[in-house]
């Protein structure tokens, strides 16, 4: 019998409806060990208290079957000692069970060390929908989709609030607000903050600063940049470049339409596009003084470290080193300064966190994340993470974990652990038998 982490998504979902249930949960015990909601998937539950795919701790794993679809949805929670689990939806296809846990898993993770290094009041989570065979969806189906994971959400009484991040469009994110109140990232119309791409890609630019600071080479001006990733983010971030004087980028971007559009755009700066094909990493290897990784995460690893040609990587990518702490080390003695993405990425959730609250334009709570004189704002966490990693000789990665993990585990003043508590208050009133299969199982993707 196949092991049910090798199961692709769809085939999961059609085992959890054998099982007689649409959902299922893993919750973690102060021992370590994960309680789980039906005896047939122990097996997932051992592999996650023994850590596989990243699993950090986390508090809780809720998964749930999609009613129309069938598609896989999960929402994650690493820790919510300083509030709820906040983290966007990512909707990707995963070949495996496996590795849309390892997603997840790792997503939810950063986003605890994100909040926690940003003195925001929230914790770390994360969204996930499987996205099945065929071209994405569209139309009534796809609105379908976001209005059952809205559904999801709202089941889970709050302990996870969602968000809009890779394969969701704000107008998923406004479907999601049709069956949750548990969700930020709202579209303008709506009282929300809209896009967070310029927001977050001024934050990495702030903290690229602050790092060449740190190092002795202060300063943007005159730089060679190298970029993976044109997208919302990574265009903002070349305009913020161009403004900081760098002397030359060049930057892949996968999509043709993309690439001519931004080539005649920067037409007369600096900037050279290239058109890459999917999964191609030689942007990764040019000469440079800052390499950028914009795309998704997992890039950097053994395979490509020996051959880095510059001496700092500081990008927008959530989780861009294939193994972190393997990973950090290699760049280490390689003499690489690797700035943490969780670091210099936060102004995504910033913008967004706390919405709730009103909005102001500009907003003096976003902006003195870059404020260099405020002691939790993107420069300042920045320099203290290098400086300890100097002084400790560990990795910037070392450094900014120790950090985090001490903040992390600060109670919220006023919520501290409510979260939890709404996970075990699920676990009593047997979420998982809610919303009974209905006709057949749906076929293995």
């Amino acid at each position: 019998m196949d092991r049910l982490l090798d199961l692709p998504p769809g085939a999961f979902v059609a085992q959890l409806r054998r099982l007689g249930t649409q959902r299922a949960w893993w919750i973690r015990e102060g021992s370590g060990r994960m309680r789980v909601s039906h005896p047939a998937l122990e097996e997932i539950g051992e592999a996650l208290a023994a850590g596989i795919g990243g699993a950090q701790e986390h508090e809780a794993i809720f998964l749930a079957a999609a009613p129309t679809s069938g598609a896989l949805f999960g929402a994650f929670l690493h820790c919510t000692t300083r509030g709820q689990a906040q983290g966007g939806l990512r909707h990707w296809p995963y070949e495996t069970l496996e590795a849309f846990l390892h997603d997840g898993l790792r997503l939810s993770w950063g986003m605890s060390r994100k909040s926690a290094l940003a003195g925001l009041w929230w914790g770390g989570g994360k969204g996930l929908i499987a996205q099945q065979e065929g071209k994405p969806l569209e139309g009534d189906a796809r609105r379908t989709l976001y209005r059952e994971y809205g559904d999801f959400v709202s089941s889970l009484g709050g302990c996870y609030v969602t968000a809009e991040d890779a394969g969701t469009r704000p107008e998923d994110i406004a479907t999601v607000f049709e069956h949750t109140r548990f969700v930020t990232c709202l579209p303008p119309r709506f009282g929300g903050a809209g896009n967070p791409a310029p927001a977050t890609a001024a934050g990495v630019v702030c903290g690229m600063e602050a790092a060449l600071d740190a190092c002795g080479r202060p300063g943007l001006a005159g730089k060679r940049v190298a970029m993976q990733g044109l997208g919302n983010v990574g265009s903002a971030m070349v305009d913020r470049l161009l403004g900081r004087g760098i002397g030359s980028l060049v930057a892949s971007e996968i999509s043709p339409e993309r690439c001519g559009e931004l080539s005649h755009r920067w037409r007369d700066a600096p900037v050279e596009v290239r058109l890459s094909a999917a999964g191609d990493q030689d942007i990764l290897l040019e000469p440079c003084d800052v390499l950028i990784p914009n795309a998704m995460g997992g890039v950097i690893g053994p395979d490509v470290i020996p051959r880095l040609q510059t001496s700092m990587i500081c990008g927008a990518a959530n989780n861009p080193l294939v193994r972190e702490e393997r990973d950090g080390a290699a760049l280490h003695e390689r003499g690489i300064v690797y700035v943490p993405d969780f670091v210099v990425n936060r102004m995504g959730i910033v913008a967004v966190a706390n919405e709730q609250f009103g909005r102001l334009d500009p907003d003096p709570e976003i902006e003195r994340h870059l404020d260099p004189n405020w002691e939790y704002g993107i420069p300042a966490v920045t320099e203290h993470v290098l400086t300890l990693a100097r002084a400790e000789g560990i990795t910037p990665v070392e450094a900014a974990n120790r950090l985090a993990e001490r903040l992390c585990r600060r109670p919220h003043p006023l919520f501290g652990r409510r979260s939890q508590r709404i996970v075990h208050s699920l676990e009593r009133s047997g979420w998982e038998q809610a919303g009974r299969p209905r006709g057949r199982a749906v076929a293995a993707r």
